[in-house]
């Protein structure tokens, strides 16, 4: 301000008369000799001749600046009456519009969504595989023919199915059934149809790689520390959000306060002015008296469409972060902060906000997800490296019925069963011949004609002599691999270690980032109050001392000059205590970021982040009663 006085005084020079010019003397020093700084010692006028002078094109000669008339004195682009606006509110539209929030609130859904794929790796599978064959073979010898020596013909329908799965501990399970019928016209076969049934179970079991974890562990471990990354992300970008429109708020209240303070600058020059006038008038005061107030209030004045253009800016900011909608009323409106400010805390120490920093930040959660999910990593391809050693144990019951077939209609058995009655002729024979001797048994030529009753039936006796247990098989084995120098796994395992001890350098980096932030948090709100009872203090000053000089002036005792002095001083000091009320506020929002208490103190539910309001939201509020300032 002690720029605009100087200019102001220029133009009063400007503006009076120039007086005639004096005889050059300057006694008692005599002509030609100058005073200086220092006593008894004087300077002689150098000849102008020596000065560096360039030659200046006549530019533009009739310019000159276009009187025009005030512009209008309201913010540009908004044609609506003041619009009330509250803190809670206006954080949370910004909650509720910003775009990144709901990105972030999708990749939750996303995250938890993937944990449960991951889940599903330990999902009950069913699966059914039927199926139908018919196999012809050429009759490679008589006993091997098709009726009358031609090929064998058979047709097996059946069909397969069986439940599989895998346990937490790494290993697999398996229980299955099957079921054929087989239809054979091979010339020697016992029974057609036949059913062959089988009823197990398979288990295998890592017993060194993938017992500790394996990839479905891993991919669902990961995926569970996904869900809470993804949860620190959405608080960090709502914690980042929280921050500008509080800061964005009170750049507000700031830019209408300083306005109202501008105007009321106005008022007191104008007033100035016109006490001049009214002076002049009865020739109590130069007419130069009226000109130099009427330069302040030119000065005061544009002074107020400064601030309105801030006031411009701010809004604008503001609106950027609460409106998502281009046609909303509210970008036309006169957007009016209404609620207090904040009451003051007490200082709190740095290793308090670091402490609280470091148990809440969003920050501090990512990276602690981070290290969790590098942990996981690290464990697995740490059991990569392991041999592989898996035991195999099976249970199988099988069954088997059919239709017996009577064999003594072919070739073969024909000459058996001639056979037999000669040999039963024979023992009858020898028998009548020994009648001393025990008899000999005839051979039973009915055993030619089928195997037995117990074998008889369809897919259901079949079943029952599976379950029976009739036709166990048991198989137990075991799987070893051992790579001789396994150099994948050891890379990866290597690979994983250096990330974690990148991990550990982003650490202790964020752990000075919270120190650095907590130290300049506190000191900048104990700056920021010191700066504002100075302010103050300097504002009640100025103010005593205005008043005091109107009394003077209007007693004759004090100068126009020095009037304006004082309004320009007292415009001064109140807009810096308004700037460091400002400061003081800002400073207030930045201890609860830097804590990571800036979440809890605005009541921000985490799980609505991105998909509902946070709080009441307005859409045009009633004005209030009185214009900002007044």
């Amino acid at each position: 301000m002690f720029y605009l006085s100087a200019l102001m005084l220029a133009l009063l020079q400007a503006a009076l008369p120039s007086p005639s010019p004096a005889p050059t003397s300057l006694a008692p020093f005599g002509p030609g000799v100058i005073a200086t700084a220092k006593p008894n010692v004087f300077a002689t006028p150098q000849d102008t001749k020596s000065l560096v002078l360039p030659p200046v094109p006549a530019i533009a000669p009739a310019f000159r600046a276009t009187e025009v008339p005030l512009p209008p004195g309201g913010v540009p682009g908004v044609d609506e009456p003041f619009v009330g606006i509250a803190l809670d509110d206006a954080v949370a539209m910004a909650l509720l519009r910003n775009t990144d929030l709901a990105i972030s609130q999708s990749n939750r859904r996303i995250a938890a969504f993937q944990i449960i794929a991951a889940k599903g790796a330990y999902d009950v599978r069913f699966q059914l595989q039927p199926s139908y064959d018919v196999d012809v073979q050429p009759p490679v010898s008589p006993l091997q023919a098709g009726p009358g020596g031609g090929p064998i013909t058979q047709i097996t329908a059946g069909a397969q199915a069986g439940f599989a799965g895998t346990t937490t501990s790494g290993g697999s399970y398996k229980l299955f059934t099957s079921a054929n019928r087989v239809n054979s016209n091979f010339e020697y076969n016992g029974y057609d149809p036949y059913y062959e049934t089988s009823v197990g179970i398979a288990f295998t079991q890592p017993l060194s790689r993938n017992l500790s974890i394996d990839a479905n562990r891993r991919q669902l471990e990961l995926s569970k520390i996904g869900a809470d990354l993804s949860t620190d992300d959405a608080l960090l970008t709502a914690s980042n959000t929280i921050d500008n429109t509080l800061n964005a708020y009170y750049t507000l209240v700031a830019a209408w306060r300083n306005v109202g303070i501008q105007e009321d600058a106005l008022r007191s020059a104008k007033s100035q002015e016109e006490s001049n006038s009214r002076l002049v008038q009865h020739g109590a005061a130069a007419p130069v008296d009226v000109v130099e107030s009427d330069t302040q209030v030119q000065i005061f004045q544009d002074a107020v469409y400064s601030a309105i253009a801030n006031v411009t800016s701010s809004q604008n900011q503001l609106k950027q972060l609460v409106l998502g909608n281009p046609a909303d009323p509210l970008w036309t409106a006169n957007l009016v902060p209404t609620s207090p400010i904040s009451t003051l805390e007490p200082e709190p120490t740095p290793e308090q906000l670091e402490l609280a920093a470091l148990k809440n930040r969003p920050e501090v959660g990512q990276l602690r997800e981070n290290i969790r999910e590098q942990n996981v990593n690290v464990a697995y391809q740490k059991d990569q490296k392991r041999p592989q050693v898996d035991l195999n144990l099976g249970v199988t019951e099988n069954g088997f019925a059919g239709a017996p077939t009577n064999l003594a209609g072919t070739p073969l058995f024909n000459v058996i069963g001639q056979e037999i009655v000669d040999l039963n002729t024979l023992v009858g024979r020898a028998n009548a011949g020994s009648p001393g001797l025990p008899p000999l048994t005839p051979i039973n030529a009915s055993a030619l004609e089928g195997s037995g009753v117990p074998l008889t039936g369809g897919i259901g006796t079949s079943y029952g002599s599976a379950l029976a247990g009739k036709y166990p098989e048991y198989t137990l084995s075991a799987t070893l691999a051992l790579p001789i120098r396994n150099r994948t796994a050891e890379a990866n395992y290597a690979i994983e270690l250096e990330r974690s001890r990148a991990l550990q350098t982003q650490e202790v980096a964020l752990i000075q980032r919270i120190q650095t932030e907590s130290r300049n948090a506190v000191a900048s709100y104990r700056s920021a109050r010191s700066r504002l009872v100075a302010a103050g203090a300097a504002r009640q000053a100025a103010e005593l001392v205005e008043a005091s000089e109107l009394r003077k002036f209007k007693a004759g005792k004090s100068t126009t000059f020095l009037v304006l002095q004082r309004q320009i001083t007292v415009a001064n000091e109140r807009e810096s205590e308004l700037q460091a009320q400002t400061d003081l506020q800002k400073a207030l929002v930045e201890l609860d970021r830097v804590s990571g208490a800036i979440l809890s103190n605005n009541r921000v539910d985490t799980s609505t982040l991105g998909t509902s309001p946070q709080g009441a939201i307005p859409n045009l509020l009633s004005p209030p009663s009185s214009a900002p300032g007044h």
